[in-house]
């Protein structure tokens, strides 16, 4: 079951699955939508290549371009949109598609819940679903706000589960996710930790500290596996050759360029794009 509405140019739509999930990913592309999944334990998902078996019922966030997979014993609910019907100025920086749960430092891209707060959001899908089945001219408003209230609750969660709920924790992570959104903009012209500190107007050795005062992930760290990261896309969703996409990621130098992904991701992209193309 299912629905979707365009409002112009703007997206929005759902669908149920229960052990089918794989199938219905493969008859639509999904790739450029943002995502938010709702699983019930027992399944097994991987997003951009980390493996997450669930023992709880979860919420995933999903932006457009990152590799997901899930197995065939995965149940639930998908909503997905693009940035048009909910990432513009106005919304809270927090909670936007940029925001902590789609981009931060630490990548963690799931809440695991609770029963009673699963239960608070299968409540929230439920009136997403109800209106999606009316004919009303408020509909696009009505659907953006619970969407909103659902990024809400789980921000509050995913903040107060890793300590960061107020005072100088979330200054020192805002601060951090600042910095990582300046990689996210920056990683294939800028590969050093003494380039963003330019950019920020610190000393490197300063924004090692801030960024090291609440998670053991250095800013090298972050650069480097987000360079990576999307060697690990580029090569299992594109035709582009090695060279073409170290070229694409900013290094003229092949050879170097595959020993750094050898040395990030344990194994050559080449075996790499075998293991995930397989």
């Amino acid at each position: 079951m299912g629905r979707f509405r365009q409002f112009t140019f703007k997206q929005f739509g759902y669908f149920d699955f229960d052990g089918n999930l794989p199938d219905l990913l493969s008859q639509e592309d999904f790739s450029a939508f943002i995502k938010v999944v709702f699983l019930k334990r027992g399944g097994m998902a991987v997003i951009d290549f980390k493996e997450y078996k669930l023992e709880q019922d979860a919420l995933f966030f999903i932006n457009a371009g990152q590799y997901y997979h899930f197995d065939d014993s995965c149940r639930g609910t998908m909503l997905y949109y693009n940035r048009d019907f909910y990432c513009v100025e106005i919304h809270d920086k927090e909670v936007a598609c940029d925001g902590i749960l789609f981009h931060n430092i630490y990548e963690i891209p799931v809440i695991f819940m609770t029963e009673e707060i699963s239960v608070e959001m299968e409540g929230l899908i439920g009136a997403i679903k109800n209106e999606l089945e009316m004919e009303d001219s408020s509909m696009e408003e009505v659907l953006r706000i619970f969407l909103k209230l659902i990024i809400i609750r789980a921000t509050r969660i995913w903040k107060k589960d890793h300590q960061v709920a107020g005072g100088e924790a979330h200054k020192e992570v805002e601060f951090s996710r600042n910095f990582s959104q300046l990689v996210e903009w920056h990683y294939t012209r800028y590969h050093t930790v003494a380039e963003y500190a330019d950019l920020l107007n610190i000393s490197p050795k300063a924004l090692n500290k801030r960024v090291t005062r609440y998670t053991e992930t250095t800013p090298n760290d972050i650069i480097k596996n987000r360079i990576i990261l999307e060697a690990k896309r580029l090569l299992v969703h594109t035709r582009l050759s090695v060279k073409e996409i170290g070229y694409k990621l900013g290094y003229d130098d092949t050879s170097y360029f595959i020993r750094l992904f050898s040395k990030q991701a344990s194994t050559s992209p080449q075996s790499f794009r075998q293991q995930y193309q397989a």
